[in-house]
């Protein structure tokens, strides 16, 4: 019997808030800003970036860059400091040959999401993508977990699988759509009442190692 798992891209697959953190520094310093200021980009930037966001940076910090420019370099500079491990990736590629169909499923743009999965080199390893801005439904919607089902060729309920690190977003949003859920918690603790994943793990690689470990469901 086929299964499905969906993989949540930041946090999850790669480290965005490495990323983000290591532009910012860089951002930073070339433009001469002061600790506070380049805090302020870090705050901005922390949770949502998308273009939008960088008509706030350039308002406050009066540069001379458009927007756009600003986004441009963003992608450009986020895309060249993710990576997904090998470890990984192999582990997406085990997942695809015991039977089991592999999506990711990712909130944000589609030109950074897009330049993240490709510079991470994990557009070979999955059977599809599905990021929000292409599909008008972000998560929690249980909208989006069913488009990313469909783009793997399943009908929520299905036997499937969400593996993310967003308790809100990612574990909340794939319960209430019928999805079996790994939280990676990246060591912390699980704290939001009412609402408990399936399973817990604290790398997304231990998080595909429990999948690979599942006998096939009869659900």
């Amino acid at each position: 019997m086929r299964r499905l798992v969906l993989i949540d891209l930041d946090d999850t697959l790669i480290s965005r808030h490495g990323a983000m953190t290591a532009w910012v520094a860089r951002f930073s310093a070339d433009r001469q800003l002061t600790p506070e200021a380049a805090q302020f980009v870090e705050n901005v930037l922390r949770d949502r970036a998308q273009p939008e966001t960088f008509d706030v940076v350039r308002d406050h910090l009066r540069l001379p860059e458009s927007s756009a420019e600003l986004w441009s370099a963003y992608v450009a500079g986020i895309a060249a400091r993710v990576a997904c491990a090998a470890g990984t990736l192999s582990r997406l590629d085990l997942l695809r040959a015991a039977g089991w169909s592999v999506g990711v499923l990712t909130n944000g743009a589609s030109d950074i999401q897009r330049a993240k999965l490709s510079a991470a080199k994990i557009l070979d390893h999955v059977d599809a993508v599905c990021i929000s801005e292409e599909t008008r439904a972000r998560k929690p919607d249980p909208e989006a977990f069913r488009t990313a089902a469909a783009r793997c060729g399943f009908m929520l309920p299905a036997d499937a699988w969400m593996v993310g690190d967003n308790p809100e977003t990612d574990i909340a949003g794939a319960s209430a759509a019928g999805l079996r859920t790994v939280w990676v918690s990246a060591g912390g603790t699980w704290a939001t009442p009412g609402l408990a994943p399936d399973h817990i793990s604290p790398t997304v690689v231990e998080a595909l190692d429990f999948l690979l470990g599942r006998p096939e469901s009869t659900r």
